[in-house]
């Protein structure tokens, strides 16, 4: 293991959670590494130390995360030196496109949908020190982070961005993340939960055996093609988002399932498979129809078990795309669509060692069409793991908010 802190942890030795020498600020590179080894027994099970070093460091190189798109930020003591101040609390941030939408009467009654792009933050890897916990660090940190990634980076990428603190500046539209912990830590400092379940399927093998790839059944899912699916996914968002809004009355909300968001899960899924089975799966996912009537699903592998173990690995269906318009007489021909595309995924998931195959929150359309398909499937409501949370910055309360497509592909 790497080294952790340089301060021994003592309780004369620790800063008051309250302290105004804290802050909340982005780590050297050598405390950025440090942060790292500190984390490694928490998330890093399938990989070894240094493997898991390495993938740490690739990932800030992937499309979504260069050029300053993830952003690592510690707690600690600024009365110190860098390299000598004590790691806190520590975790990242990842810059990703969002979009919102809103209705709007005009003078004669008419009803218009304001539409605003914008950018909204992932937060991932919140972490504490074991022998720094139960001090308040992380509730510091995160309420520090929430009011400074309002107006982080919503100019650009650079990582020499500052915040734009002027009164009425330009603002992110949210921030995301995902507690482990329960609804009630992170509500505690702004983040508010929202739906948290899933559609788990069990592993076949072989349940692909026999699929030709033609006409009637799904046909696999490489690099090669997810250019064009996510522009369309893209497009019918955008679409579903202002018709949603109209409809309901209320703002929606999402982040878009673009190309280097969808990639962002890939490729950190390709840097772990390569290390622990010696190759990469080159199937990621499965179409089905001919466009303009296609559903579609995306996949990635995450593994915690590695090798040793099947528990905790899980193959997760990132994003689910029905072309068209809401619910048709072909919703059967979809259901048959469905359940080819679920039968090659349980044959990738048992193929790849994973214990699960969890689909996130999907949607009443979508609820019909797995139960239609007749494959095993157990709803699950989450109330621990995984809640995804949701702070906004705009006006309004953030319960009040419609967040769409609030699927895996959102998680970082």
């Amino acid at each position: 293991m790497g080294s952790t802190s340089p301060i021994p942890a003592t309780s004369t030795s620790l800063p008051d959670a309250s302290s105004p020498s804290l802050i909340l600020t982005r780590p050297t590179a050598e405390e950025r590494r440090r942060t790292w080894s500190l984390t490694h027994t928490t998330w890093g099970g399938a990989l070894s130390h240094d493997d898991y070093l390495t993938r740490e460091a690739y990932l800030t190189t992937v499309p979504l995360a260069k050029n300053g798109g993830l952003t690592h930020w510690i707690l600690t003591d600024s009365s110190l030196a860098e390299n000598e101040r004590p790691i806190l609390s520590s975790c990242e941030t990842l810059r990703k496109h969002a979009i919102s939408t809103s209705p709007s009467s005009e003078g004669n009654g008419a009803v218009v949908v304001l539409v605003e792009d914008g950018i909204a933050h992932g937060i991932a890897s919140v972490f504490t020190d074991p022998r720094f916990r139960g001090r308040g660090y992380a509730s510091r940190m995160m309420r520090e982070l929430g009011g400074r990634l309002r107006r982080w980076q919503v100019t650009g990428l650079s990582d020499t961005d500052t915040d734009n603190e002027e009164e009425g500046g330009k603002s992110s539209l949210f921030s995301v993340l995902y507690s482990d912990i329960g609804k009630q830590f992170y509500a505690r400092s702004g983040w508010a939960p929202f739906e948290s379940s899933h559609a788990a399927f069990r592993p076949v093998p072989g349940a692909s055996s026999g699929q030709s790839g033609g006409g009637d059944v799904a046909r696999p899912i490489g690099y090669h093609e997810l250019a064009e699916l996510c522009s369309v996914d893209e497009k019918l968002l955008r679409e579903a988002l202002v018709r949603r809004a109209s409809a309901t009355g209320k703002r929606c909300v999402a982040l878009l399932p673009d190309l280097d968001a969808i990639l962002w899960h890939l490729m950190r899924e390709d840097f772990v498979t390569k290390h622990i089975f010696g190759r990469i799966p080159t199937i990621k996912g499965a179409v089905y129809g001919e466009p303009g009537r296609r559903i579609w699903a995306v996949w990635t592998r995450g593994y915690y078990g590695g090798l040793k173990t099947m528990e905790g690995n899980t193959l997760y269906i990132l994003r689910v795309v029905v072309e068209g318009e809401e619910e048709k007489d072909d919703d059967e021909d979809l259901a048959k669509g469905f359940r080819s595309i679920l039968h090659i995924a349980q044959a990738e998931a048992a193929e790849w060692r994973s214990q699960d195959v969890h689909m996130w929150n999907p949607n009443p359309r979508l609820k019909k069409i797995i139960e239609r398909t007749g494959v095993d499937c157990e709803f699950v409501d989450r109330d621990k793991e995984s809640i995804a949370s949701l702070m906004w910055y705009g006006q309004g309360p953030t319960a009040e908010l419609d967040w769409v497509a609030n699927e895996k592909f959102c998680w970082c």
